[in-house]
């Protein structure tokens, strides 16, 4: 996917894609087992500060992918805001209730889930798919028919959307229509489309699966590999990035709060 496909090589993307892996595993648990809302906010901040500086995109293009954050942001916190629990009542309406503990727990959820939206394009803009495998078969003994049939299934996935472009042309070109409304018409979609694309992805995945058993992925024996898979110096460096970042964050809670409320869960 072009979007995101990054224009420059950074530290971050020379590192070592297992080892990048672990360490963003350790940061996705560090933001899921956050409670304090002002180091989820400085988080939020500091691994969007990140990818801009460490995603290799054009400061334009790493805008274009940061301004869905605000809806994210709405999205995840409204429903925490306005249908929480809690004891200080600020405003209500109907089915609608605000509290200072449901305002609070959403502006946590929110600012989390930036900090999950961050760490995943960071980690995802920075890592293709291929080398993330070879690097796990080689650095943590993932099985090759495993690692081999993922990497098939991700590259059957842009076919499938080329397969539906090609079938909708088609219908078109013949003067095909979808006839009904609601429930016939989802079926007259389902037979046109669905049928057609789920027959042609089992004869694709058929033959992947044959070619692959022809090339002997059965998981025995040993095996080579075109793209070594090395730890380096920029997998120092960028684990020091990563943590120097998390490690920020934390000192600017502590020093500079905005809210105060060391866990949402027990505010009051």
């Amino acid at each position: 996917m072009e979007l995101l496909t990054p224009t420059r090589q950074t530290v971050l993307a020379r590192a070592n894609p297992a080892v990048k892996l672990a360490v963003f595993i350790v940061l996705f648990l560090v933001t899921v087992m956050t409670r304090d809302i002002d180091f989820a906010v400085y988080q939020a901040a500091a691994y969007t500060a990140l990818l801009f500086m460490l995603g290799g995109y054009p400061a334009r293009k790493t805008l274009l992918l940061v301004l869905p954050f605000g809806l994210l942001f709405v999205s995840s916190s409204a429903t925490m805001i306005l249908f929480g629990k809690g004891d200080t009542l600020w405003w209500q309406w109907g089915m609608l209730r605000v509290t200072a503990e449901s305002f609070y727990r959403g502006l946590h959820l929110g600012f989390r889930s930036i900090a999950f939206a961050a760490e995943g394009l960071l980690f995802a803009g920075t890592t293709p798919s291929v080398k993330l495998f070879y690097a796990l078969m080689q650095n943590f003994r993932l099985a090759p028919r495993f690692a081999y049939s993922f990497m098939a299934s991700i590259r059957l996935l842009p076919m499938v959307w080329e397969e539906f472009l090609i079938r909708r042309q088609a219908l078109q070109v013949r003067g095909v229509k979808v006839k009904g409304r609601g429930l016939r018409g989802v079926a007259e979609h389902v037979r046109l489309y669905a049928v057609p694309l789920l027959s042609q992805g089992i004869r694709r995945a058929h033959r992947v699966a044959v070619a692959m058993e022809a090339k002997r992925f059965n998981g025995g024996g040993g095996r080579t590999y075109y793209y070594p898979s090395n730890v380096s110096w920029a997998d120092g460096a960028a684990i020091l990035m990563l943590v120097f970042a998390l490690c920020a964050a934390y000192a600017a809670a502590a020093v500079f709060p905005w809210f105060g409320i060391a866990d949402v869960r027990y505010h009051s």
